[in-house]
């Protein structure tokens, strides 16, 4: 699998290219995360996102489907005793409805053959009240990120689609959720956060 070759330089690649968002993304996600909230993050990765969000909540459970991309959580959130690394299938989660007081899922929206039904999945598992966090790159047509894509595309990264913020906007719009909260972190290849509030 893709994601488990390039699970040990993730992190070195990300903060050589794209420093800035993939830093301060994982910020971003944890201040909408309070000290009593139990939270459900897919797509971990290598944890960028994790550790700002351990930090916060009452419980953290970090999934992925690639286990390259769990040890590298682990190793990254070991250290906290909040954090529980599992592996998952965001589009078929083994939990209860209304579980969750936050619903985390980081840069995988745009992997997904059926990303509406991902986001179903997502909204299933959070609590009425609660918000589903889904934060993921956007394009602005630069040159240099279609190149980098492109590059991805080679090593066997596939992606379904590519958003730029409006599209990313009518993406959730689409799906019910007209209001949702936007924020951009800008840099080299920005990345757009959307908040859902589940009613």
């Amino acid at each position: 699998m893709f994601w488990d070759r390039v699970s040990p330089l993730y992190d070195f690649f990300e903060t050589v290219y794209n420093r800035r968002v993939y830093m301060n993304t994982g910020k971003r996600v944890a201040s909408y995360i309070s000290e009593q909230d139990t939270v459900l993050e897919c797509a971990c990765g290598t944890g960028a996102i994790s550790e700002p969000v351990a930090k916060k909540c009452r419980l953290l459970i970090a999934t992925d489907m690639a286990e390259g991309m769990l040890r590298q959580t682990y190793k990254k959130c070991s250290k906290y005793g909040n954090v529980r690394v599992r592996r998952a299938d965001l589009t078929h989660l083994k939990c209860r409805d209304n579980r969750f007081d936050k619903v985390v899922a980081g840069n995988v929206i745009h992997l997904l053959d059926d990303p509406e039904a991902a986001l179903r999945e997502l909204l299933r598992v959070c609590k009425p009240g609660g918000k589903v966090i889904i934060p993921t790159y956007i394009n602005n047509e630069g040159t240099e990120q279609r190149k980098i894509v492109k590059l991805l595309e080679k090593m066997d990264a596939s992606f379904k689609r590519q958003f730029d913020l409006a599209s990313y906007r009518q993406f959730f719009a689409d799906a019910g959720y007209p209001d949702a909260e936007f924020s951009v972190v800008e840099g080299r290849m920005p990345c757009a956060i959307a908040v859902l509030q589940k009613s």
